[in-house]
């Protein structure tokens, strides 16, 4: 069981080149990370490619624009996103609130 209540949480500024800073409570192992994350109005995580990885976000709270392949898709509550592996993308709050997330991170 991971249990992201009593972990603490991690301050990463400028996460991938992004703006503002990805707040995060993980766990990983040489297989997948899994995290919880919290991105404050204005930030983002920068473009990346996965190219050992996928990567699967499901919302929780918030809105948020992802930007995969240079295709932009909008992020609600209750939504998820994919980025297979070999893909790029980038994730920003442009929305009011935090914007509250999972992600899974499974090394291929």
């Amino acid at each position: 069981m991971i249990d992201f209540k009593a972990m603490d949480e991690a301050v990463l500024a400028a996460f991938q080149g992004g703006e503002g800073a990805l707040c995060a409570k993980m766990v990983a192992d040489d297989s997948c990370r899994i995290l919880k994350g919290r991105l404050a109005p204005g930030s983002s995580i920068g473009l990346h490619t996965h190219a050992t990885s996928s990567e699967i976000l499901f919302v929780i709270e918030g809105e948020g624009t992802v930007v995969l392949d240079g295709q932009a898709e909008r992020l609600t509550p209750d939504t998820a996103h994919y980025c297979p592996k070999g893909h790029s993308h980038t994730l920003k709050n442009d929305g009011k609130v935090d914007l509250v997330f999972y992600a899974v991170v499974p090394q291929q």
